[in-house]
């Protein structure tokens, strides 16, 4: 790629495009990819919970799970919101 003929905003959304498919195309266990992502979206909660590990990791998890689902009850909420100050 030529400095001198710069791609457009719609090229460079193209190629990263091509470039992503292929490199999940190329991905034999897309799981085990995402995995390390999944496993810090996950502690986010734990830490929000359990700050300092004073919990027995059943009830960390039990509530963990608690707010990882009331996080995504207020995306929920924020969606229903954004939708009906459109229409």
């Amino acid at each position: 790629m030529s400095t001198s003929n710069p791609l457009s905003p719609g090229e460079r959304r193209t190629r990263a495009r091509l470039a992503a498919h292929t490199s999940w195309a190329n991905t034999a266990d897309p799981t085990a990819r995402t995995q390390a992502g999944r496993d810090t979206f996950l502690k986010r909660f734990e830490d929000q919970v359990d700050p300092d590990r004073r919990l027995s990791p059943e009830v960390r998890a039990k509530r963990a799970e608690s707010a990882k689902k009331a996080y995504f009850a207020q995306l929920a909420l924020k969606s229903a919101k954004a939708r009906g100050d459109r229409g």
